[in-house]
């Protein structure tokens, strides 16, 4: 009997070889690359001028050219145009689609890092927020040019007014007092 293994999420896979090897040209990327340039062809003003141009001429081919060298004839309901332009359609709709899904990838990837950034600054904001606040309370603790001015003045006043007690005290013990 044959053992089987279960496959845990922590256990890697074993590599398995593929009987094709796919080309590195035409790797997931690559063809990611190409939608994306062939879905910008065909929004562009260009693409849909040569459009015209071809649908016009293969009309105008098939209709007034003798029917000997008409290849899609009118009289068919031009069947070869609405095939090419059908299967030119259902290329199309894959490959915008595909562009558009690497596209809203390449959207998550931006929002993410955006709003990754949002929270740093926000964080940072926060920490400078709370760093103002501390510094305001740490100043008002600390003397300013005007408080200690006030402070001086009124030690100088203070100063000032027991000088001039004790000068009056002076004055009154060094004179006689008058006998009565």
């Amino acid at each position: 009997m044959t053992e089987r293994r279960q496959s845990r999420v922590d256990t890697p896979q074993e590599v398995r070889r593929q009987l094709i090897r796919r080309p590195s040209a035409f790797s997931t990327e690559a063809f990611g690359v190409i939608s994306e340039k062939f879905a910008r062809f065909m929004g562009t003003p260009r693409f849909l001028i040569w459009m015209s141009v071809f649908v016009i001429v293969w009309l105008a081919w098939n209709t007034f050219v003798p029917e000997a060298a008409q290849f899609d004839p009118r009289s068919l309901n031009y069947t070869l145009l609405t095939l090419i332009l059908s299967l030119q359609a259902s290329y199309a709709a894959p490959l915008i689609l595909l562009a558009q899904n690497r596209q809203d990838d390449r959207d998550r990837v931006a929002l993410e890092q955006d709003r990754v950034q949002a929270e740093r600054a926000l964080a940072d904001t926060e920490y400078l927020t709370r760093e103002v606040a501390a510094l305001r309370i740490a100043l008002r603790d600390a003397a300013t040019r005007d408080f200690i001015r006030s402070e001086l003045r009124d030690l100088l006043e203070e100063m000032e007014r027991k000088s001039l007690e004790v000068r009056t005290r002076e004055d009154e013990v060094s004179e006689p007092r008058p006998r009565s």
